[in-house]
């Protein structure tokens, strides 16, 4: 199959993530948790059907507290942005999450010693200024019972999603893609337990309709959006498949816009500041390949 179809394919799966999450009216956490539940079904049988479980074996030490890490991160990613669309705008959030190119090139510069370029410290400050341009927009007149609130969960929902790549890198040059986002998923989804049992939102009944749309959240999202992306680093650098996510506002905006029971359309002031967010993401990642080269899957 073309790396750039399973791309495209990709887009459309991350850009349901928060039109699905709006939707659903569960505890963010809750959300997760199924969301996570449902994708590592689908993950053990690949893992069995594919034989590559016997890779898990021989794991290292040093692999499973980075994927302890990557996973602790996802899982603070998956609270925070879930969290963020109830106070804030599908577009805000969605703007704002993708500032996780800016934590890349910082946390690339200050823990890997790949100094920016000068195109991307650009596009860093345009990225940085662009989400200042959609904070202040407030999202959509009317729209959003906390938009402050909101804007700054997408923030931390960016941090982590950052500090998520950042611990996968080299943990995925070693292992082949089902492995990788076992381990990955499996932490990740340990510790949304951990913080869904105090709660007391990790064994509620859920309903048939919420059911479905954690399913479609597993298989659209994660499936299809992550895991392709993770399967298209086998094949394409990695400034390629990151740009990918940047596909994500638009999608999302348009379906927020377009489904009924959303029927949020954006302002003026998050589509200037989106558009910056995106143009300066752009010059943040791009050419950002991992040194390591990605094991063959």
């Amino acid at each position: 199959m073309s790396p750039y179809l399973v791309l495209v394919l990709a887009v459309l799966g991350i850009s349901v993530a928060a039109p699905l999450t709006r939707l659903s009216g569960e505890h963010p956490v809750t959300i997760a948790v199924w969301r996570l539940g449902f994708t590592l079904i689908v993950v053990v049988v690949a893992l069995v059907v594919t034989g590559s479980w016997r890779q898990l074996r021989s794991v290292r030490a040093r692999d499973l507290l980075l994927a302890l890490g990557a996973g602790t991160m996802l899982a603070l990613h998956f609270w925070s942005w879930n969290a963020s669309l109830g106070y804030t705008t599908v577009a805000a959030s969605v703007v704002l999450v993708n500032l996780q190119a800016v934590v890349i090139a910082l946390g690339s510069a200050a823990f890997l010693g790949e100094t920016p370029s000068r195109r991307q410290g650009v596009g860093i400050a345009v990225a940085m200024a662009g989400g200042a341009v959609v904070a202040l927009a407030g999202g959509v007149a009317g729209q959003g019972s906390n938009p402050p609130l909101g804007n700054l969960l997408a923030v931390v929902g960016a941090a982590t999603a950052g500090a998520y790549y950042l611990a996968g890198r080299s943990l995925r040059g070693r292992l082949s893609l089902w492995p990788y986002v076992a381990l990955v998923y499996g932490a990740c989804f340990v510790v949304l337990l951990l913080i869904a049992i105090p709660l007391g939102v990790a064994h509620r009944s859920q309903s048939p309709r919420e059911l479905l749309i954690f399913a479609g959240l597993a298989l659209g999202p994660m499936l299809l959006g992550h895991t392709g992306m993770n399967w298209a680093l086998r094949y394409l650098p990695a400034y390629v498949v990151n740009l990918t996510v940047l596909g994500e506002p638009v999608g999302a905006t348009l379906l927020a816009a377009f489904i009924p029971a959303i029927g949020e359309r954006p302002s003026a002031g998050t589509l200037a500041g989106g558009g910056l967010v995106l143009a300066g993401a752009v010059l943040a990642s791009w050419r950002m390949a991992p040194r390591e080269p990605v094991r063959p899957d």
